[in-house]
């Protein structure tokens, strides 16, 4: 993995929401075709994580990587790379709720009066937020 790679997967809480911003592919676990969204990731530790904001509807994209873990993980703000990956949806509740722990601290130390989204409740992303772990296969290169 390239030096800016590693720069640009290197955030923490003070990177911007910009810098966590990127794309992902996963394969359509009933059609088997390329899907392709938008969203953030986080970090902690030396972990990568994907996730977002509570719902009781599993989102297509936590769905696809269940079934198909293999993804491209699309890098292209600062950096443009397109990384081969592989996710393992978190179901443990202590690890869910030990990372997203972190998650919703920087989540809510972003948050101001005029953001669109309410306060982060960690019980309720516990229980409602998607959450991934990535595995980067070329992360020795």
């Amino acid at each position: 993995m390239s030096p800016d790679v590693r720069a640009a997967l290197a955030i923490d809480s003070r990177s911007t929401v910009e810098d966590r911003t990127i794309d992902i592919t996963t394969t359509g676990r009933r059609t088997g075709q390329p899907r392709r969204i938008e969203i953030v990731f986080y970090r902690e530790g030396d972990d990568i994580y994907l996730s977002g904001i509570p719902r009781r509807k599993t989102r297509s994209w936590l769905a696809n990587l269940a079934a198909h873990p293999k993804f491209t993980f699309h890098l292209k703000h600062a950096v443009v790379a397109d990384l081969r990956a592989t996710a393992t949806v978190v179901t443990d509740l202590a690890e869910r709720r030990r990372v997203l722990a972190v998650f919703v601290d920087e989540f809510n130390r972003r948050h101001d009066a005029n953001s669109p989204w309410p306060k982060a409740v960690l019980d309720e992303w516990v229980a409602g937020s998607p959450l991934a772990r990535v595995a980067f296969e070329d992360a020795d290169e």
